[in-house]
């Protein structure tokens, strides 16, 4: 069926009549649900996101991976300008970081709890170009503004509007990509990410040296700008929400106003919207093993990546690095990220394996890089923690950077397997699994920072990593329980067992999932 013929305007009479329906539905590729009730996408339909050509969804991923990992890098950065601008201010400095820090990850977490059902229920591409544009604006009142009050409200609406990206492009990456793309565009997203949380502390340190603290404001205004001009290019992803306006034009086709698209995301009212939106989150982390675990988890990997921005200046400068060479440890941290392209290529073979033998591939049968990063993580922290002063002098700092290399690879596997293990899980709903993950690591994002000085200072930094790094091998015995048991866990789960459901009947490729 060409294109002409889907595009076209169908001049038929309004009637009831069965063959003229199914002709208009032949026309724009769509077709009944099984019980002949509902209409659905027919799976060569080329207006379905999983159908584009790859040039438009590299276009559009590109553009908000960016995104995600610019308005990251901003994040972390708020570390280093708190220093210089605690002094300008009169403030101290566990304030500053606050302001700085904190205030814009607890507003991210305020925005994960509202947007990511919003955007189910609405569509992505508006939130994108709305909120980057603001987030823009408010970069330049965080700069602008020539007090505390300026900072404060720049940061938090900040931080609230950068959820977006941070939580919807899981949703948008599913959108688009079935289960054997996803294992690279969920390594690349999560890189991009993380990159971004290495980046910020070194690129504000520059800035910050050399041009002032409020310019990296500036730099951030101008970035996300030219972001929200690129983002007026992307299409709007949401299957459900182009299946609306596709059975809109049949309606108008046949004349027949009872015809309707199959659609698991309507919200009827404000009072079912918010009950999605708010209480949808808290809900599947009590309800749900699988998110709970996997939240926990991701959100302190994350954390102890802010933990950092605090820590790693304290420790370097103690082996005598100057202020603005102490955060180029994080390069070590970003090499160890981009090691996870070696877990990724053994995924792909493994997804290669199930289709050339005709096995259905299980969430849990990507799940390598997770084995591998959880005692990575666990080791990374123990040969940190015992490679620094002030109990282990004049050791050189390469031997400790080696151990970041190892921790940076580890957070990488957390935040890319575990994501793309909730989006294998939920589907169409990942974004309400995700954001449950991104609150708890938005605050515990939040919280870290906070204490870091006084922990690795009043502890000292070997006593200070070595917690960190007993956590983490608590963290071990996961990997086996999600290996054998996660398919009987996903079995009893009720919003698993729906979110299925709906795919099946809304998909165009559940071969593939």
């Amino acid at each position: 069926m060409n294109s002409s013929q889907q595009t076209m305007s169908l001049k038929l009479p309004a009637s009831h009549d069965s063959s003229n329906i199914q002709s208009v539905l032949d026309a724009y590729d769509l077709e009944f649900t099984s019980d002949g009730k509902l209409i659905r996408w027919s799976a060569s339909n080329k207006k379905h996101p999983r159908n584009w050509s790859t040039s438009r969804k590299s276009f559009d991923s590109s553009v908000i991976i960016f995104l995600e990992l610019f308005t990251t890098a901003i994040s972390t950065a708020g570390s280093t300008t708190a220093d210089h601008a605690a002094e300008e201010f009169g403030i101290g400095r566990t304030f500053s970081i606050f302001l700085f820090v904190s205030l814009y990850l607890i507003g991210q977490c305020i925005g994960g709890i509202i947007f990511p059902s919003y955007s189910e229920a609405s569509g992505r591409r508006r939130l994108y170009i709305i909120s980057t544009s603001l987030y823009s604006v408010c970069c330049v009142i965080a700069g602008v503004v020539p007090h505390i009050a300026g900072v404060a409200v720049g940061r938090f609406f900040s931080g609230l509007l950068s959820a977006i990206p941070t939580i919807i492009v899981a949703g948008s990456i599913e959108d688009m990509f079935n289960s054997k793309d996803r294992v690279w565009l969920v390594f690349i997203w999560a890189l991009a990410s993380n990159i971004g949380l290495t980046l910020g502390p070194i690129m504000s340190t520059y800035i910050t040296v050399e041009l002032g603290w409020k310019w990296l404001f500036y730099v951030a205004a101008i970035v996300t700008a030219m972001n929200a001009l690129a983002l007026g290019f992307v299409r709007e992803s949401r299957p459900s929400l182009l299946l609306e306006r596709e059975v809109a034009k049949v309606r108008k086709d046949t004349g027949i106003s009872t015809l309707r698209a199959l659609n698991p995301d309507h919200t009827p009212d404000l009072r079912t919207f918010a009950r999605q939106a708010l209480f949808r989150p808290v809900h599947l982390f009590f309800t749900e093993p699988i998110v709970c675990m996997v939240s926990v988890m991701s959100a302190v990997a994350f954390a102890i990546i802010y933990l950092f921005t605090e820590a790693l200046p304290l420790v370097y400068e103690a082996m005598g690095f100057s202020e603005e060479s102490s955060n180029l440890p994080f390069i070590a941290i970003s090499i160890g990220l981009m090691l996870g392209l070696l877990t990724r290529i053994k995924d792909h073979h493994t997804v290669l394996q199930h289709e050339e033998q005709n096995i259905p591939l299980e969430p849990e049968a990507k799940l390598v890089g997770f084995s591998i990063g959880a005692p990575m993580l666990a080791g990374g922290l123990w040969w940190f923690a015992w490679t620094i002063p002030p109990l282990v002098p004049n050791v050189d700092w390469v031997v400790s950077a080696i151990a970041l290399v190892l921790i940076g690879y580890a957070c990488n596997e957390f935040d890319a397997v575990l994501a793309g293990y909730l989006a294998d899980s939920y589907l169409s709903y990942a974004g309400s699994g995700f954001a449950t993950l991104c609150m708890l690591r938005s605050l515990l994002s939040a919280a870290f920072p906070l204490f870091a000085q006084q922990m690795f200072n009043g502890l000292g930094a070997n006593v200070a990593a070595s917690i960190l790094a007993a956590v983490a091998t608590v963290f071990c015995i996961v990997p086996p329980i999600f290996t054998r048991y996660g398919k009987r866990i996903r079995a009893r789960s009720k919003f698993a067992r729906y979110s299925l459901a709906v795919y099946q009947e809304n998909g165009v490729d559940t071969d593939g999932y």
